[in-house]
């Protein structure tokens, strides 16, 4: 039994906006087994292990996948991901995506911050806490200013492109950006593993 899926980013049906998949079903214990490559830089339970890399326990399945295919086909290339990726088949990105996708997420703003501060241009997509509304925006909550700085400079700068995330990106200064990073880099993540 195959997967299909189609992701639709900000509830519209643009063209460019929509990534068809056609996955078979993955299976969680056998991406397990897969996610051995990436515990260095992600964790075997989606934790990141090192400031660069996101925090992938928990992101919506569709996302993970997506992403997977995005670095294997080069439509998004990154040093690592993109030769990690090309060796994955199908069927392992499933697995993988169904693996880190069945963990558990929480977030908790610290206690002096209060919902009304996070980003108003973020919130839509990633929420005030950073936990994704949506099949296919990540989490943001607890990844580290530099990262999020990073990913966010790329939209801004083109390297990366997105039909969302570069418009919104090409209207932030790098002191807007800074506040982005601070306000989810200051919220506390946690990841527990499937049962």
């Amino acid at each position: 039994m195959r997967l299909a899926l189609t992701l639709v980013l900000g509830g519209g049906l643009l063209a460019s906006t929509v990534w068809a998949l056609d996955l078979p079903a993955g299976d969680p214990a056998a991406g397990r087994k897969v996610a051995g490559m990436c515990r260095t830089c992600h964790g075997i339970d989606g934790f990141a292990k090192i400031p660069i890399a996101p925090h992938i326990g928990g992101e919506p399945l569709g996302y993970l996948a997506a992403q997977l295919a995005a670095f294997r086909d080069g439509s998004r290339e990154h040093e690592m991901m993109t030769v990690v990726a090309r060796g994955l088949s199908d069927q392992n990105i499933a697995d993988v995506s169904a693996w880190y996708a069945a963990h558990q997420v929480s977030a908790a703003l610290p206690a002096s911050a209060d919902k009304s501060g996070a980003p108003e241009q973020c919130v839509a997509c990633h929420g005030a806490v950073g936990l994704s509304e949506l099949e296919d925006a990540p989490h943001l909550a607890g990844e580290t200013n530099i990262y999020i700085e990073t990913q966010l400079k790329a939209f801004r700068s083109g390297k990366r492109t997105h039909d969302v995330m570069t418009a919104i990106a090409q209207e932030l200064t790098d002191e807007d950006i800074r506040a982005v990073a601070n306000w989810y880099a200051g919220v506390k993540l946690e990841i527990s593993a499937p049962e």
